[in-house]
């Protein structure tokens, strides 16, 4: 099993290009689902949960090659709709499968995607939502089996909650179905964007694309042409790459990216004393002369992103004063906290706030990761961390970030990937 070994208290310098993002890929992957002609998607970040997701596709019939950041994908060729536990359990995202399948063929059975390291994650609202388009559903041996026999019918869907992949598989779903589908309370992440102005593009009348109420008008059964697609740059990792520079108090630059996708997380390091040269697809952050700290309300986009929890944590510890964090969205996405404190930190916990005591004495540590923006969180702190930092589990950041260790020591990080 591999870990990362990072020498910290060097200072970063240079430039880090932003691979694609891997929440954007996952539903445009399985919207393939719903084309007549093989796609052609660019910029795939080489990531462990794209692996996945292909290979789930694979499994259900289709074919595909991927090199480099290309895949070109055949969809057309699925003779089979049962997406197995094997491969479900791995990523969870294997459940946006679910739309556009039950949308094609009228049936599916998709294994339910089991537990999450950070909290509670149900799909009851992907379900409740497709049994109102007139799917009848049911949950056997750990599976769904979803049935349409007459296909999927439009329908007003209000989600009690935003989720975006419950928007994304119901939107997905709602592209081939007979009439207009209207969400209520859409998730209007850039991922979610994206998806909706692929299937536009493709042919499918969309409207509210961006808000959180979208109208999709369904073909009513017929395939659709998604010919090619180019995935947008990855926000989360744009925004760790943010705080590594910020952390270190160091000039970096990052290129190919959506400075739009930014906004909440840019305003936050204006807010702690950063400044910041933006271009076209470019971002420079550069030192604070003073490290201000800093509260903090996770939300949903376009508000300050839960997936840039952790990584705020640990620039919280250089500040001067208390920073306040509250994690509104996963009830256990705090398990980094312990480890941090292994560091040296001082963060206390009350319910889904963390309070954390600025000008940390941060000190290297055995520390292991347990989930994807935890495992980043650690390695950002052992980049300031005296001494010797050893972060195990770097699965986790397999999953979501690529050659991080790579792109680091690319801008002066100490770090290299070792094995067990």
């Amino acid at each position: 099993m591999d870990y990362l070994e990072i020498e910290g208290g060097n200072r970063l310098s240079g430039t880090v290009t932003i691979d694609g993002a891997k929440n954007a890929a996952l539903p445009l992957i399985a919207a393939t689902i719903l084309s007549d002609k093989p796609v052609t998607i660019d910029n795939l970040p080489r990531v462990n949960d794209i692996f996945t997701m292909l290979k789930l596709l694979g499994n259900l019939g289709a074919t595909y090659t991927f090199e480099e950041n290309r895949a070109t994908i055949d969809a057309t060729t699925i003779d089979n709709t049962t997406a197995i536990y094997d491969i479900v359990r791995k990523m969870r995202a294997s459940i946006l499968t679910l739309g556009p399948l039950l949308a094609r063929f009228g049936i599916c059975k998709v294994s339910l995607p089991g537990g999450c390291a950070i909290g509670q994650r149900p799909i009851d609202l992907h379900l409740k939502a497709l049994e109102m388009m007139g799917a009848e559903i049911e949950i056997k041996e750990g599976y769904v089996i979803a049935t349409a026999p007459e296909g999927l019918k439009g329908a007003t869907i209000v989600f009690d909650k935003i989720t975006v992949t419950g928007t994304e598989n119901i939107v997905m779903a709602a592209a081939l179905a007979e009439g207009e589908t209207r969400i209520i309370n859409a998730a209007k992440e850039p991922e979610v964007v994206q998806l909706c102005e692929i299937l536009r593009d493709a042919g499918i009348e969309i409207e509210g694309i961006g808000s959180d109420e979208l109208v999709i008008h369904g073909t009513g059964g017929g395939l659709i042409d998604i010919r090619h697609i180019t995935v947008i740059p990855d926000r989360i990792e744009a925004g760790t790459y943010l705080c590594a520079g910020a952390i270190t108090n160091s000039t970096i630059t990052l290129e190919h990216v959506n400075h739009a996708h930014l906004v909440s997380i840019i305003l936050k390091l204006q807010e702690m004393g950063y400044d910041f040269e933006i271009e076209k697809e470019r971002i420079t952050i550069k030192p604070a002369s003073r490290i201000k700290s800093i509260r903090i309300s996770t939300t949903e986009y376009p508000g300050f992103p839960t997936d840039m929890q952790a990584q705020f944590m640990a620039l919280a510890l250089i500040a001067e004063g208390t920073s306040t964090i509250e994690e509104r969205l996963f009830e256990n996405r705090f398990m980094h906290v312990s480890e941090l404190n292994r560091m040296g930190a001082d963060i206390t916990l009350n319910n889904h706030t963390a309070t954390v005591e600025g000008e940390a004495d941060l000190n290297g540590a055995d520390v292991m990761a347990t989930d994807l923006r935890a495992s980043s969180a650690l390695v950002l702190a052992g980049l300031i961390a005296k001494g010797t930092t050893t972060v195990h589990r770097i699965y986790h950041l397999d999953r979501g970030y690529v050659k991080l260790e790579e792109k680091l020591q690319k801008l002066g990080a100490k770090i290299r990937r070792l094995k067990e």
